[in-house]
């Protein structure tokens, strides 16, 4: 009886029918008739995938503040908004794609800048290869940060849900922002405008910019490929469908740029190969297949400039950490075996010893007793993983209170700086590791019961930066030497913050 009562009471499910007719009335004209984006962000199961359920219901029944997004609990009834937010994590009927044209048509170029090395910032600044562009998530804007006097210079509008990290052309003037949805920002640190945008697809991974600052890489899951940009304006110059030797789609898992061989490396989500792109106009052809004697030049090579060159792997890697001459790239499957792989000898060199799910991603390098290390955290385990990058061996697994995503250093801080952000009791704690003797020497609770997370380092490695992940939250300063607090400013929800002279030299203590 008390089962049948409590079913009675429960909200009988809207037909989909009923769902699409409520959408096409309430949220097409900001999100599209297919649901692809517009005014708001694309409303697919790709572009939701990192938003929890909770979330999505959250939003549509109370809005989002600063947006354009109402709430609906006065609009709808609850089962109403409980069924358009199950709704749009599903599927669509019909299959969607994103077409050149209409990649195309979504170019917009505002200013025309000048890229001479005459121009300089248009601001007050004392070293503009110590600005922090920080991401804040909590209402989808960008602040640009003064890292010698901590004070904000400008906070601007982004698109929904950027992602994957900014990056910068050689001389940090420029930097590109992707987001989740497609769209990818062309920006000046010098004049603080927008330059141009291109939605390059309508679920994007990230883009890599080349180290001689001409080309923009994306990277995209939905459609399933890449699409190359001019740097200068985000003109696309060339889309790349994304398919392994037997024909297959795969999805995009990230883009990098790996500037000592002037190239493109893409990794692939769904298929066991690694593509190089040389964006070098000097680059050697290849051939694609086996030929009896490449030195006779027997066979159609294919150019070297600008066209995929693939790498077999025995399993599909989709997180990848490279060595800092970008010879070898250490990579990771999602069932928690990894490899490392020769990008000169494209084949592998070793089985790495890691379990769990590592978060190659974030890792670091630094040199300890003479001896080149690589430190990852790892998504399931408190654990942050040692690598002796000579023997390719585990050198030491070192405990944190929880499992951490981010890992950062510095080469003149002798420590490195983890969170503990995936664990539900020990998000508040950052975890300092003294990179001579592997050991946990201190912890910080800057805002406890808040998620600390996302440290970055200053130019000089002498202040620490950390995100407290909350809406509201705070962007906190920490003396690196001391691990005392000297300021804090106020942000929403900084989910990451960019230095940007650590980002153009690649720094040994912070993603690539």
């Amino acid at each position: 009886m008390l089962e049948w009562m409590q079913r009675s009471h429960q909200p009988a499910a809207i037909p989909d029918a009923r769902l699409a007719t409520l959408y096409r009335q309430q949220c097409a004209s900001c999100h599209g008739s297919e649901r692809l984006g517009a005014m708001g962000p694309a409303l697919l199961p790709e572009n939701l995938e990192r938003i929890k359920p909770a979330e999505v219901l959250r939003v549509i029944r109370e809005g989002r503040p600063a947006t354009q997004m109402a709430g609906y609990a006065g609009k709808l009834s609850e089962p109403e908004i409980q069924g358009l937010a199950r709704w749009v994590q599903q599927p669509p009927a019909k299959p969607v794609g994103w077409t050149a044209a209409e990649m195309r048509a979504s170019h917009r170029e505002f200013v025309k800048p000048d890229y001479s090395d005459k121009v300089k910032p248009a601001f007050k600044v004392n070293d503009p290869h110590n600005l922090f562009v920080v991401v804040e998530a909590g209402d989808h804007h960008v602040s640009v940060i003064d890292g010698d006097t901590f004070t904000p210079i400008t906070r601007f509008q982004s698109h929904f849900a950027l992602h994957g990290g900014p990056k910068f052309t050689p001389d940090g003037r420029f930097v590109y922002f992707a987001s989740r949805d497609g769209w990818v920002s062309q920006y000046d640190l010098y004049t603080l405008k927008k330059v141009a945008e291109i939605r390059v697809g309508i679920n994007t991974r990230n883009v890599a910019v080349s180290s001689d600052g001409k080309w923009v890489l994306a990277g995209n899951t939905l459609p399933q490929n890449l699409v190359l940009l001019d740097a200068r304006g985000l003109k696309p110059v060339r889309t790349y469908p994304v398919k392994d030797r037997e024909g297959k789609s795969s999805r995009v898992s990230a883009v990098y740029d790996a500037a000592p061989r002037n190239s493109f490396v893409v990794a692939l989500k769904d298929a066991p190969e690694l593509w190089s792109i040389s964006y070098d106009p000097k680059a050697e052809p290849f051939y694609s297949g086996f030929v009896h004697d490449y030195k006779m030049k027997e066979g159609i090579p294919t150019k070297g400039f600008l066209n995929p060159r693939v790498t077999p792997l025995q399993m599909v890697l989709d997180d990848f950490y490279f060595d800092p001459d970008y010879k070898y790239v250490m990579g990771a499957s999602r069932d928690g075996k990894a490899q490392v792989i020769s990008l000169v000898s494209r084949g592998k060199v070793a089985e790495l010893p890691l379990r769990g799910m590592p978060h190659l991603g974030s890792g670091i390098t630094f040199k300890a007793n003479g001896r080149l290390y690589m430190a990852s955290t790892n998504l399931n385990t408190p654990t942050v993983t040692v690598i002796d990058m000579q023997s390719w061996k585990v050198a030491k697994e070192i405990p944190i209170p929880g499992p951490g995503f981010f890992l950062r250093s510095h080469e003149d801080t002798p420590y490195a700086w983890v969170d503990s952000m995936m664990s539900p009791t020990a998000k508040d704690t950052i975890s300092i590791i003294d990179k001579r003797t592997l050991e946990v020497v201190r912890q910080l609770r800057l805002r406890p019961g808040k998620t600390n997370a996302h440290v970055e380092f200053t130019r000089d490695g002498r202040y620490a930066l950390v995100s407290i992940m909350e809406n509201p939250g705070e962007l906190v300063i920490v003396d690196a030497k001391t691990f005392r607090e000297v300021k804090a400013l106020p942000m929403s929800k900084p989910i990451g913050k960019y230095n940007v002279y650590n980002k153009v030299t690649r720094s040994e203590g912070t993603s690539h």
